[in-house]
């Protein structure tokens, strides 16, 4: 844990002339201000920042919008990508005056729902180790118009370049699910994701490998280590800004949009959790894949709530072309040992007690990390307090499931609006300890109900092809 003497002794170090505060918008998106290194003082720490919350989407209204950022030196890195040495500082959102967490805050809940673990006496920490995979393209365009709208990606990787003028085309593409993992010259990312790792290790995120995905045209996953819940989502943040940035000055861009090809698989942000109480794993134990009981009742409660948790863990429209059968998405909601096509993996590379955990497999990196993995601490929580049974394991290809047998198994919603319809059913496990609040729950469904009817209400380029001659 960084202090405050450690800050003012990095600010020395690194001859740092600039300081940005960050934090997320309801959505997942970092915003950021700037201040001189003179302003920084012991008091920005203790009584906070003072900004508008009104211009932040789902936040203030403006006659009340005096909002305070509250740094947390924990935080504190020198960022990379200024060209004035910069610390930056990641902050959480206070009320003016009371200074109580903002509720609409997504690193305030994460934060009050690691107080309610503690709180119900369960567990000292939750461990979370996301796998965010993410896309490196050479182009993006897009547009939408009343009157016609369109998307091109294209990657000097992309399979559909096979017969591309490049002066010399050498070849190397790589084809549809072959990208796991072929070397170079097929793997034309080495280089790029190598430097991202570097980038992640200077500003104190532990990587554990890098690798190109399955998809064609460039799908990249870096893993970093675990951390608890807050951290593992500010680890995140700091991730995704990291891609894009090292992309960006190579000339390309980074996505972390779930399914931004047809026919080949998505990004998805695979989950993995475990709790520890007095630095013992509590997930260890003699039942199912070297189990306890505390991890199949978590696991009965994120089964039970799996379909509400998607409106969060899966919160765009998008997320929706991915969570389709056939391109290795968790659709079907059971839990299995090793097996990729149940939602709830159980990992068995070593029988270290340690090393126990689940992996809920569904989430995709949109979902804003700090909602995501409160979300699913709260679900896995009910089950455990609640004593959930998960039911029997199913070790079999649900894909390869029979009809019959299959229609059994529960899946996850075919929509976003599917999802937010189980939420408005299904909430009542994420208002305890006052974690999530019913205020912000409804601002989220309705902010996510507009997304889904923008997509509803416009014609889509496919259409033309399949109607336009009826």
């Amino acid at each position: 844990m960084k202090t405050l003497k450690d800050i003012f002794e990095l600010v020395k170090a690194a001859n740092v002339r600039m300081v940005d505060i960050k934090f997320v918008d309801t959505f997942g998106t970092w915003q950021h201000f700037t201040l001189p290194v003179s302003e920084l003082t012991e008091e920005c720490f203790t009584e906070g920042l003072g900004f508008d919350g009104s211009s932040i989407r789902g936040w203030k209204s403006i006659e009340a919008s005096d909002m305070l950022a509250m740094p947390d030196p924990d935080s504190a890195f020198v960022d990379p990508f200024c060209a004035v040495p910069t610390l930056s500082l990641t902050a959480t959102i206070a009320e003016t005056g009371t200074r109580e967490l903002y509720n609409r805050d997504p690193r305030g809940i994460a934060q009050k729902g690691e107080k309610y673990l503690q709180a119900t006496g369960t567990a000292d920490i939750a461990m979370f180790g996301p796998e965010a995979e993410f896309f490196i393209f050479d182009d993006i365009r897009y547009d939408n118009q009343s009157n016609g709208c369109f998307y091109s990606v294209d990657s000097i990787e992309g399979i559909w370049n096979s017969g591309r003028e490049e002066i010399p085309n050498i070849g190397y593409k790589i084809r549809y699910k072959e990208g796991y993992f072929p070397v170079s010259p097929n793997d034309a990312q080495q280089d790029i994701r190598t430097e991202m790792c570097l980038v992640m290790e200077e500003c104190g995120i532990k990587i554990e490998r890098q690798h190109h995905e399955v998809a064609t045209a460039g799908q990249a996953e870096i893993d970093f280590r675990f951390g608890t819940l807050t951290k593992a989502a500010d680890n995140l943040m700091l991730f995704k800004y990291i891609v894009k940035n090292v992309a960006k000055k190579h000339g390309k861009t980074a996505t972390f949009m779930p399914k931004p090809l047809f026919g080949d698989n998505g990004s998805g942000m695979h989950v993995h959790i475990s709790l520890w109480k007095k630095d013992k794993p509590l997930f260890a134990g003699n039942e199912y894949a070297g189990l306890s009981k505390t991890a199949l009742n978590f696991i009965g409660g994120i089964l039970k709530h799996a379909k509400a948790l998607c409106a969060i863990c899966s919160p765009t429209t998008n997320s929706y072309k991915r969570l389709v059968p056939g391109y290795e998405a968790p659709v079907n909601l059971a839990y299995s040992s090793r097996n990729r096509s149940a939602a709830i993996r159980i990992p068995a590379y070593s029988e270290n007690p340690k090393t126990k955990r689940i992996e809920y497999r569904p989430p995709d990196p949109s979902a804003n990390p700090y909602l995501c993995f409160t979300a699913l601490l709260m679900a896995g929580l009910d089950g455990v307090l609640n004593r959930i049974d998960p039911g029997e394991p199913v070790d079999k290809n649900l894909y390869e499931l029979p009809p019959q047998e299959l229609a059994k198994v529960p899946q996850v919603p075919g929509s976003l609006g599917g999802a937010l319809d189980c939420l408005e059913k299904d909430y009542e496990f994420l208002l305890k300890g006052d974690v999530f609040t019913r205020d912000f729950l409804e601002t989220w469904v309705s902010n996510k109900r507009k997304e889904f009817d923008a997509l509803r209400l416009r014609p889509h380029p496919y259409e033309f092809f399949l109607y336009y001659d009826v």
